[in-house]
């Protein structure tokens, strides 16, 4: 669908994400390695700005489910007022992802649940070492 997609992983200080900025980064380069086509960037600050860096024309945003619709679009038309040259593209999640969430997947592998058709083999490695050491 694009020639090439940027991943922007945010460092958000108003968040406190599970595994820091360096492991997130960190991850998604295993995950992606080998795709010429895919890059990972950190940023902080406006998402729009980071778009502009980058030199990117498309946001992509995912909707998992219905409710994160409205929010989506008010960014979308908040990032369009800000940037009228940057469009949003939405791509809905696969159904067998679509009720699938971080704070989900962390809650079933903190009880020992099995979470590995959720995240790739590398995240999941992570994920039971970092739980395991807690």
């Amino acid at each position: 669908m694009f020639d090439h997609v940027v991943i922007g992983v945010a460092d958000n200080p108003q968040k406190k994400p599970f595994f820091t900025l360096d492991e997130r980064i960190e991850m998604l380069n295993i995950v992606f390695q080998g795709e010429k086509s895919i890059s990972v960037k950190p940023f902080s600050g406006l998402l729009i700005d980071f778009a502009r860096e980058c030199d990117s024309q498309i946001i992509i945003r995912g909707l998992r489910a219905i409710s994160d619709f409205e929010f989506e679009v008010q960014l979308a038309g908040m990032n369009r007022s800000l940037a009228p040259e940057v469009e949003t593209v939405f791509l809905t999640a696969a159904e067998q992802f679509a009720f699938v969430s971080s704070s989900l997947v962390r809650e079933i592998a903190r009880l020992n649940g099995d979470v590995s058709g959720f995240i790739h083999p590398e995240v999941h490695k992570r994920l039971t070492e970092k739980l395991a050491a807690i």
